[in-house]
Parts: structure tokens; sequence; C-alpha cells
């Protein structure tokens, strides 16, 4: 069995800044060693294992995706002070994927430093007091160009060890709040890869005819890009997308927002396929499981709008988990949503059979 907690602590305090996951794809290969038949780290970073089922080959194949990578920041340029020759080193830097500015301000980092070797240097991000800033800024939150990254280094020091384009990760550990809910930095989308573990263990106990590919994917947060590649390799017959959604909370409470430890959503509208979407509610049917339909009017914002379009077309469902504080240091889940997001993914991928997709293919022919 799973100690859900102790997996998620692992997860969320591994770096993985997206486009550098070669870290977190290692913890994340040793968490689903055990239950798949193999794993391949393909050409841009994305892990993907295949579960081998039952059935008669050449077998249909399911492409289940949760992204491994994290919002995280790069070095942009490297700042002296004093300007002599033993002056300290500050770093500036910029945006990796969704980072609001405004929760910047004294965080802890820890630079990937890549020059001369592996160097993972500790920092805090700091700015001048609002009483040093001009009159005009001392109610105005800090920019880019007021922030700094400070790993204590002279900047002879610094110089050899980092280099403009280094990532930086967030340094946080996961808090176990009260209730079962807990906190911490990445759980967009660690929160997934967990629940997508789940379902792998769940289908250790059961018979599934379809193969199974599960895929921590790579740059969702900047480009979308390991759920395009897998899938374009891969060819799946049908996919899923794990993602999180939006908590409901203060201020934050409208139909586009969902209760935390109330079930997981199943999404629904341009990058669903309705006949997916139903194959998910009977699932969870099937469970007795509570979940809710969550409709996107536009796009999903998850790795299901590259997943829908690879080749001629791949018939797709999405899967969220409410989180609140998203892309933030705090961000906030249930750990029973997330259990239960995996037992939904595993109920459905057992229920598959030689019939599925044509029933799929049925969804979409007219009423007569």
């Amino acid at each position: 069995m799973i100690e859900l907690e102790k997996l998620l602590k692992t997860l969320v305090e591994t770096p993985g800044p997206s486009g550098a996951e070669q870290t977190i794809a290692a913890a994340v290969s040793d968490a689903w060693r055990p239950y798949v038949d193999s794993l391949t780290v393909d050409r841009i970073g994305s892990l993907l294992a295949l579960k081998e089922g039952r059935g008669d080959p050449p077998r249909p194949r399911l492409l289940i995706a949760a992204h491994m990578d994290e919002i995280g920041l790069m070095v942009k340029s490297i700042d002296v002070y004093p300007q002599n020759g033993s002056g300290y080193g500050f770093l500036r830097v910029t945006s990796v994927g969704g980072v609001d500015v405004r929760h910047l301000l004294g965080q802890t980092v820890v630079v990937h430093g890549r020059k001369q070797g592996d160097h993972d240097l500790p920092g805090v991000i700091g700015a001048l007091p609002a009483r040093m800033q001009p009159n005009h800024r001392h109610d105005k939150a800090y920019g880019y160009d007021t922030l700094l990254v400070d790993v204590g280094l002279s900047a002879a020091q610094l110089r050899e060890w980092v280099d403009v384009g280094d990532f930086i990760s967030f340094r946080q550990p996961l808090h176990t709040l009260l209730g079962k809910r807990i906190a911490g930095k990445s759980l967009d989308n660690r929160a997934s890869v967990a629940a997508l573990t789940v379902c792998l263990e769940q289908l250790q106990q059961r018979q599934h005819a379809w193969d199974i590919i599960a895929a921590a994917t790579a740059q969702e947060e900047t480009a979308l890009l390991g759920a395009a590649t897998s899938a374009f390799a891969r060819q799946p017959d049908v996919a899923l997308a794990i993602d999180v959604t939006f908590g409901e909370g203060p201020g934050a409470n409208d139909e586009q927002t969902f209760g935390l430890g109330d079930g997981p959503t199943i999404g629904l509208g341009p990058n669903v396929h309705p006949g997916i979407y139903q194959a998910l509610k009977a699932a969870a049917e099937a469970l007795e499981m509570k979940v809710h339909p969550e409709p996107h009017a536009h796009y999903s914002g998850t790795d299901a709008m590259a997943l829908h379009i690879a080749r001629a077309g791949i018939p797709t469902g999405v899967v969220g988990i409410p989180l609140r504080y998203m892309h933030t240091m705090v961000e906030s889940a249930d750990l029973r949503d997330i259990e239960r997001a995996g037992r939904l993914i595993a109920e459905f991928a057992a229920r598959l059979d030689d019939q599925f997709l044509t029933r799929t293919a049925a969804s979409l022919l007219p009423e007569k």
C-alpha cells in the first residue's frame, strides 16, 4: 500500500523546473518501477512507463499523462556589489513558467549551477526594504528589476559555479495541515503524479486488457511539449490528462472552483471527447465516488490540449484535483482527492475492452 503523504513529500521536495526535469524524473522512476514492465526517458526528458495488458496483441493503448515539471526561475545576469575585486555576487532572474512575481520576495531557493560540475546552492530572494525605495515605490509590489537572489558567495566564486541560463527551483518543504490537507510548492502537478502512482498500484490487483502507458511529461508549464511528443511517439488509442484545478476558498467560490476533499473533477469541453467523459463518469458511478463535471469553455489548460490533437486526433479525457493557491509555494490540496483521482483512473483503465473504441466513435454520430 502506497504511503501517499510520504510519496508526496519526496515528489514535492525534489526539484524539476520546466526544462530541467532530470532529478524529478529519477524520483518518479523509483516510485513507478515496482508497478510497471518497462521505463524509458524520451529525447526531451519525459518519463514513459509501460504496464502491459492481458488482451491479445496487438493491444490498444491508453496513455495517462501527468506533467512532472514545476514553475521556477532562471539566471538572467550576475551583479557585483561593491564593484571591486572582492565584491559579492547577486543574481538577477526571470521566470520559467507562470510565476507570479508578487510571491517571490522572501522565498528560499536552490540555484542549480552547472558550470564546472553540478553545484546546488541554497539562496534567498531579497530586495531593499520599502523605506529605502524611492517614494513612488513604497507601496508597490516588487518586480524582477528590484529582486535579487543572494547565495552568500563572492562574485568570483559565484561566476565560477553559476552561469546565465542556469535554473533555480523553490526550496519549500511539504507541510501537513489539519485534516487531510497538505501544502507546499509544485503540488501542481506532483499531486497528479502521485495520483497516477496510486493508479498503477491499484492496477496490480486488477485485470486490464489494454496496455497502459504512464507518462510523467516534461515542459508542460512552458510548452505542453512532453504531452505532444509522447502522444506522437506512442500513438495511444485513448489518452487521459491528470492535472490540478482551482479549489474553493474566500474570493474563489464560483462555478469554476471546487471544494477540497469533495472529490476529483471530470473535464468536458473542447479538449475532451464526449465518449471519454461518459466513460469516466461511469467509472465513478461504479466506484460510488463523488465527482464533479468541470466545463472548459475554450481549453483546459492541461496536457489534454496537446494530446487531443496529436496525429489524427486522440480521444482524450481530463481528471482534475482541486488545489488552492495555484502557482505559489504554498499550494494546498487534500490527500483524499489525490487518492480518489488515482482510483478513478484505475477503474477507467480496467473497464476498457475490445469494443470501447467502437462505442466511443459512435458517441460522435448524430442521433437518429
